[in-house]
């Protein structure tokens, strides 16, 4: 299977900002007859779910299996009962926009951690690999799924530093260094880093943190279309939450990336993502 089939671009990269302090961009699902598009968006995360959840060989999808590989994507992912707990959404909103806007390519899949609880082992949300002209960075990354953007952000930040502890990186490594697609670019080499006898540093200087906020936005909840005025509202919120990462102790230490992904209502779409994937479930 080649990662470069993807879904057709759904969202819209609605404002970028680069600076010494972390780059920074959003994302809007946008808008339909002067309402979010929110059950849209549920549509496309589930266009992404094979991509996030499957792996290898399960990815070559063809007539014959298509249904039942949706299916065990689905299987993978339905581990929240209760549909307002769903972290996933933040996750493949990550993944999808990692994949589809930066061209990275996933090397080992978040959702096969599991513990025998069926709870997710505490780990990166992402972990991708982004080929360069001559090299590559690794991508590992953190997301949140929240009403307010801002506890969002404080509590990635929280995250991503107990990530970076020496203590809990060496474990994170140990957990990872199994599951490396032999298939990804420079699969060899990220082993090399992913080894128990090279120094953290080498992960360091080959790494990118991308953190991901889906969060409610008074600027979506009170637009109709993406305009000029709604372009600014936007900017004017991302530079706030921007703020907030450029001011942490994380800065300066390791290569940040903000994205932020404005909701008109973060309830709405979890139920309507929920309701679709147990419609895939009870197929």
């Amino acid at each position: 299977m080649s990662y470069a089939d993807k879904p057709r671009r759904f969202l819209e990269n609605v404002t970028s900002i680069r600076s010494p302090l972390p780059d920074s961009h959003s994302y809007c699902a946008g808008f339909e007859v002067q309402e979010w598009r929110c059950h849209g968006l549920s549509s496309h995360l589930l266009e992404w779910i094979a991509d996030y959840a499957l792996w290898g060989d399960q990815l070559n999808v063809h007539h014959g299996n298509m249904v039942e590989r949706l299916k065990r994507a689905a299987a993978r992912i339905y581990n929240t009962p209760e549909y307002q707990k769903r972290g996933e959404v933040g996750e493949l909103l990550l993944h999808a926009i990692c994949r589809d806007f930066f061209g990275t390519v996933p090397v080992a899949p978040r959702v096969f951690y599991l513990t025998s609880s069926n709870d997710v082992v505490k780990s990166f949300d992402l972990v991708h690999v982004r080929p360069q002209a001559d090299s590559f960075e690794i991508w590992l990354g953190e997301a949140k799924f929240f009403k307010n953007p801002v506890l969002a952000v404080e509590r990635a930040i929280e995250s991503v530093e107990t990530h970076i502890d020496a203590g809990f990186l060496r474990h994170e490594k140990l957990i990872l260094a199994p599951q490396i697609d032999a298939t990804a670019p420079y699969s060899s080499e990220i082993s090399d880093i992913f080894s128990e006898q090279t120094s953290l540093d080498a992960l360091f200087n080959n790494a990118v943190f991308p953190v991901c906020v889906a969060a409610e936005s008074v600027a979506t909840k009170g637009a109709k279309t993406i305009d000029g005025a709604y372009k600014a509202l936007i900017d004017a919120e991302l530079r706030k939450l921007q703020s907030k990462l450029a001011a942490c102790s994380l800065h300066g230490k390791i290569k940040l990336l903000f994205l932020y992904v404005p909701l008109a209502n973060k309830d709405q779409l979890a139920k309507s993502f929920d309701t679709k994937l147990k419609a895939i479930m009870s197929c």
